[in-house]
């Protein structure tokens, strides 16, 4: 009943939102459109991605709409696949949405909440930071929609490789941007954010096993009579890793958590999303201590990581740790998923939810340990 409420509140938003832009308002959203925008984003995070409601919590306040606005439409382009009825749409939806982007950062935001919050956010970084500092925010977020566009059809990943480099271009890219909201500019910190990252976009990839292997559901027309059916089942576990246990996509539809090699497999997917973060953990310990972080960034010669402004060591990167540490919780929640999942004998099917989480990021935040 709360998530019928919870929705029924975003419609009357982004309606309310609707009709100002009828009524032919200025460019710039007033106070009260991004009060509305902001309410909006927030309630969808809380129905839909608890975890990220409470990690915007531990950020610094100036970052907390541009982070709802980013992880909203996140939540928003991963839905995609299981709300429209055919891949058509959902390329048409991934080119609303990287237009959004486009006039939104041109100034002429789109009348919907998401784009009205992001430009607000934008707005005020770049009166406070200077007119370049949101540059970066629109090259990531357009990768981001890329990324999901490219994976709109939910097929297995070819490799454990590839799998990290969606994660990579998803959930550490979405960390860059939180980031650069900041704005916070640090190689170590974007270091730290590509493994935490990684391991994040593994986890959400196991978490999704049980919904997206679900059989599909009959859908029933005005008459009753049936009309077709939702979305098939998909399992996204890497084809190199079902291939070595002998897995097979068919027998999780057929049988779900009793698929021969389903654990195995899971098994050594979770192993690499806890591997990044065993060395994120290492690395942070290291820059903590005034030492080198230990592990070389592969990213770290890409333009979009080079900053003229950054320094390697010293009290300028305990700094950064301190004002960017909210960020890297990300790492506390994905290392209570996969604390739950090894207690579930690696079975995603039967991993409880987590009723100590707001405590884990609590405590990881006071003792800045992740």
């Amino acid at each position: 009943m709360s998530s019928i409420r919870a929705f029924g509140t975003g419609l009357k938003q982004a309606s309310r939102l609707a009709r100002h832009s009828r009524r032919g308002l200025a460019t710039a959203p007033d106070t009260a459109d991004v009060t509305q925008a902001r309410k909006y984003c927030l309630n969808q995070l809380r129905h839909g991605d608890y975890e990220a409601y409470l990690i915007r919590h531990f950020l610094p306040q100036s970052a907390q709409d541009a982070y709802d606005a980013l992880r909203t439409l996140n939540l928003e382009l991963a839905r995609l696949p299981e709300t429209v009825s055919n891949p058509t749409i959902g390329r048409f939806r991934m080119q609303f949405w990287r237009d959004t982007v486009n006039k939104t950062f041109a100034g002429n935001p789109p009348r919907e909440p998401i784009s009205i919050l992001l430009h607000s956010a934008i707005t005020t970084l770049a009166a406070r930071a200077g007119p370049s500092s949101a540059s970066s925010l629109k090259f990531w977020l357009l990768r981001l929609i890329s990324t999901r566009e490219k994976h709109m059809e939910n097929k297995p990943f070819a490799s454990l490789a590839a799998l990290e480099d969606y994660a990579e271009n998803t959930y550490a890219t979405l960390m860059y941007m939180t980031l650069a909201a900041m704005p916070l500019q640090s190689v170590h910190m974007d270091h730290l954010a590509s493994h935490i990252g990684k391991a994040y976009g593994i986890v959400a990839t196991l978490r999704g096993i049980p919904v997206l292997a679900a059989p599909s559901q009959p859908i029933q027309g005005p008459s009753g009579s049936g009309v077709g059916t939702t979305r098939s089942p998909a399992l996204l576990l890497p084809l190199d890793v079902m291939a070595e246990v002998g897995l097979k996509e068919e027998d999780v539809f057929r049988r779900g958590p009793h698929a021969e090699g389903l654990q195995d497999a899971v098994f050594q997917v979770a192993t690499r999303a806890n591997d990044h973060l065993i060395t994120a953990r290492e690395m942070l310990r290291n820059l903590q201590a005034g030492k080198e972080p230990g592990h070389d960034y592969e990213h770290q010669e890409e333009p979009e990581h080079a900053y003229s402004s950054t320094v390697l060591g010293g009290e300028d990167t305990q700094a950064d740790i301190r004002r960017g540490f909210g960020v890297l919780l990300e790492a506390t929640a994905a290392g209570d998923y996969l604390q739950r999942l090894e207690s579930a004998n690696f079975d995603p099917f039967k991993v409880r939810s987590s009723w100590k989480l707001p405590w884990s990021l609590w405590k990881a935040s006071k003792r800045r340990e992740i």
